[in-house]
């Protein structure tokens, strides 16, 4: 089944796929974008409850293997 997005779901769904694209965190985008974090997540669950298909959220490595040389 197709879904019609409305107006503000596809603004939303674009700024998911765009941070996605440029392998941003969602923090990092909004601060670029000058958008308010807590507005990207509210509307990432509500996409998500609409059943509508979300890019991955990109999650940066916080830990590095490390080997240490003797």
């Amino acid at each position: 089944m197709t879904h019609q997005l409305t107006d503000t779901q596809a603004f939303w769904l674009g700024h998911f796929y765009r941070a996605y694209s440029l392998g941003q965190s969602l923090s990092a985008y909004a601060e670029q974008q000058q958008l308010d974090f807590s507005d990207l997540m509210q509307w990432r669950q509500r996409l998500a409850i609409q059943h509508i298909e979300l890019p991955p959220q990109h999650r940066p490595n916080r830990f590095v293997r490390v080997e240490v040389a003797s």
